[in-house]
């Protein structure tokens, strides 16, 4: 449920697992923001397959999540439900608009394979088989049940020297 160390309005940040940093640091600058028409569901599917553990799930007052954070490392996704507000117009679910995305999620894991076999497992519809990436490490890219894609693999673009 709700962190008592969440407030609206107020920045602030908390240490990532696996992290060595300061009360005060801050994991990733770029979080991205997704919606779910069952947003429960999506965030145990994200757990499950992906490894995320919940920060914070807020409901809102017609049973869904008004607002979630998902973290894993230093990583973290937003997401909630559907709602008719002023964003309902720009952000839609992708079966709305023929499952076709202008970006997907990158998902940095230990063991590629692994991961692949819990998202196969689920039922979710694989887009990219797993791979050995031209970039390095193992890669493949995935529809969670709501039809987001989210690509997950090895790479890690830190550790990479820039080009």
């Amino acid at each position: 449920m709700h962190d008592p160390k969440f407030k609206f309005g107020k920045p602030f940040a908390v240490p990532c697992p696996g992290r060595h940093h300061e009360e005060t640091a801050m994991g990733s600058t770029l979080i991205p923001c997704l919606r779910y028409q069952d947003a429960h569901a999506a965030i145990d599917w994200l757990c499950r397959n992906f490894g995320f553990q919940k920060r914070t799930v807020i409901p809102n007052k017609s049973g869904g999540v008004a607002h979630a954070e998902l973290v894993l490392g230093d990583g973290m996704v937003m997401l909630g439900s559907h709602m008719d507000d002023r964003l309902a117009g720009v952000i839609v679910p992708p079966d709305r608009v023929g499952g076709v995305q202008t970006q997907t999620t990158w998902v940095q894991v230990a063991d590629a394979d692994d991961v692949y076999a819990r998202v196969v497992d689920s039922g979710a519809t694989v887009v990219q088989e797993i791979d050995d990436a031209p970039f390095g490490g193992r890669t493949f890219a995935c529809r969670d049940p709501e039809g987001h894609v989210w690509h997950v693999g090895t790479w890690d673009a830190w550790a990479s020297s820039a080009q």
